[in-house]
């Protein structure tokens, strides 16, 4: 356990730095006054935590200044964390399989969010559980996506079905589902093209995907993840929200948060749209695709240990 909430606390660095570097390190050993509220405000802003979630926190932090006159930076820190664990109540889900294999999960996310990359990782991930997987390169929109899943594939030693650059994407993913029950594959991974939500076109091809897989298995997919940069913060809920309307999403993987400040978008993202959060990307290595855990992300985020 020790090990996973250093994962998180090395991957959420930047966020603690930005609240602590705006409120003078706040969550240190000195007493609250209302100088430091006011700053602890602006930094929840920043951080991309959002309103509703901002006044919760500042709300029970006044409360218990009233309790007591000396409250201190980390019992603050502890407070904030609290409230967010709160917040969060739901989000938190595992992985379940289906009944009858292969369980199929299709990412979503438009170019640059880190799907390809995280199918990738999924995958590593499930195959140390000891679970059999197989990738579907069904992004055929564009050449590189394939070459670096493949690539991916070769590195992690993992199964891979993939085309040329412009085949039929849903093709490939027949192919992959059958090549999975095949094989026995408890997973398949499906990595489609990167869109915008406002390409019809390639949304309709999302749904040519899942005609086809339903072919194959009338419950699939089990899993449908809109893969979500976290840097790109509350801007990305009406991406989501999007694409939940068009394809049903089944849930969220967060990207690339060890690279931003706004560690608190997850929190907007949640109570916006209910989705619950199956992974957070905290790093570049296949080991920094973790499950999300409410209260290592809440203690991560405001450096209680």
């Amino acid at each position: 356990m020790f090990g996973l909430f250093k994962k998180f606390k090395d991957g959420f660095a930047k966020t603690v730095a930005a609240i602590s570097e705006k409120t003078h390190g706040i969550f240190g050993g000195r007493a609250i006054d209302a100088s430091s509220l006011e700053t602890l405000e602006e930094a929840l802003y920043t951080a991309d935590f959002g309103v509703a979630t901002t006044e919760e926190i500042l709300a029970e932090i006044k409360d218990a200044c009233k309790q007591d006159k000396n409250l201190r930076g980390q019992q603050v820190a502890a407070i904030g964390a609290t409230v967010l664990s709160r917040v969060l109540v739901g989000s938190e889900r595992e992985l379940t399989p289906a009944s009858a294999g292969p369980t199929v999960i299709v990412m979503i996310g438009v170019n640059g969010s880190g799907k390809t990359t995280t199918s990738a990782k999924l995958g590593w991930l499930l195959k140390q559980d000891g679970k059999s997987v197989m990738l579907a390169a069904c992004d055929t929109f564009r050449a590189a996506a394939v070459e670096q899943l493949k690539s991916w594939a070769t590195r992690l030693d993992l199964p891979i079905v993939a085309s040329h650059t412009g085949a039929d994407a849903a093709a490939v993913a027949f192919d992959a589902w059958q090549a999975a029950k095949a094989r026995g594959c408890d997973y398949l991974i499906v990595d489609t093209a990167g869109r915008l939500h406002t390409k019809s076109n390639l949304m309709e091809e999302l749904a040519k995907i899942r005609r086809v897989l339903q072919k194959n298995d009338s419950t699939s997919p089990h899993h449908s993840w809109l893969v979500v940069d976290g840097s790109l913060g509350t801007n990305s809920i009406e991406q989501a929200r999007v694409f939940h309307k068009s394809f049903g999403l089944t849930g969220l993987v967060v990207t690339k948060l060890d690279g931003t400040s706004r560690g608190g978008a997850i929190v907007g993202i949640w109570r916006e749209l209910k989705l619950p959060i199956y992974f957070l990307g905290l790093g570049e290595q296949p080991e920094d695709l973790q499950p999300f855990n409410i209260e290592n992300y809440a203690k991560a985020v405001f450096g209680v240990e």
